[in-house]
């Protein structure tokens, strides 16, 4: 048996996102509104899935914007614009959840501590136990889940979003949905 691998097509150079590449490297405030307004509810949602809250969310895809003009001129064209875009964008919430790892762990106990409240509603529980599993995944884990799961997001945009394969996207999102079922059933038990 003789298998041959034909060599995928390089992906031809979108003129779209070329031109809008070198309109947000010009720092064109218009097309920055676009893409925002095209993007930005989406992007905010990544971010929150990542970071857990709205406000780092909000300050991630600022943060991203600032990020998008000062590497603009050298986008090539490899990716699609929004595949470089969420890229830009997840590559900011690791940055963000670093540091906020770095500051909790400076942080003395007794201003932790201050910060935690009961939740009163079983579904706010439901939900933070929830959000506490997805925060414990390793990045990678939480990234796929998210944007596959919540974003909708194909294994193919993932792959590009986090530079990993297809094939891989898809094993990661299959453990991490192992992952996350034991680890509810054993918290439903407690």
């Amino acid at each position: 048996m003789n298998l041959t691998i034909a060599p995928q097509p390089t992906p031809r150079l979108s003129e779209d996102d070329l031109r809008l590449a070198r309109a947000c490297a010009d720092g064109d405030s218009e097309v920055f509104a676009a893409i925002y307004r095209k993007h930005g509810e989406r992007m905010k949602s990544i971010a929150y899935n990542q970071l857990g809250n709205r406000s780092d969310a909000e300050d991630a895809v600022q943060e991203t914007f600032l990020k998008v003009h000062r590497a603009a001129a050298s986008y090539n064209g490899e990716a699609a614009f929004t595949t470089w875009l969420y890229r830009i964008l997840v590559n900011t919430c690791y940055d963000m959840l670093r540091k906020r790892s770095r500051r909790i762990r400076e942080t003395p106990i007794d201003e932790l501590v201050a910060d935690v409240r009961p939740a009163h509603a079983v579904d706010d529980v439901k939900r933070m136990a929830l959000r506490k599993l997805l925060n414990d995944l390793p990045e990678q884990r939480r990234s796929v889940f998210s944007l596959f799961e919540i974003e909708g997001l194909s294994h193919a945009e993932i792959a590009g979003i986090l530079d990993i394969t297809e094939g891989n996207s898809k094993w990661i999102l299959f453990s991490t949905k192992k992952q996350l079922q034991e680890q509810w059933k054993k918290a439903a038990k407690s």
